[in-house]
């Protein structure tokens, strides 16, 4: 319990918000929306962190706004993202 630290609040949740699902049944893009929200919203980070191109991270973010109508810009939309996100990821 411990080591979660701040994200105890997500291990609390009971489920992923239903509005994250659709990025959920897609693990790429899960993995990179994760990724985009663990560097501070950093495209430089995220695509070294990642391994791939500046081009390709843009592309991924458009089809995460897309596949769920979530805008990533927005901070309340962020943390129900990041949030749900690692909720999906503890058992």
């Amino acid at each position: 319990w411990a080591e979660l630290g701040g994200w105890r609040t997500a291990a609390a949740l009971p489920a992923p918000d239903p509005a994250v699902a659709p990025l959920l049944a897609e693990p790429a893009l899960a993995t990179t929306a994760e990724a985009y929200l663990d560097a501070a919203g950093s495209v430089a980070r995220t695509a070294t962190a990642l391994g791939i191109h500046r081009q390709t991270l843009y592309h991924r973010l458009g089809r995460i706004t897309a596949l769920t109508g979530l805008d990533l810009a927005d901070g309340d939309t962020r943390l129900l993202v990041h949030a749900s996100l690692r909720r999906a990821r503890l058992p």
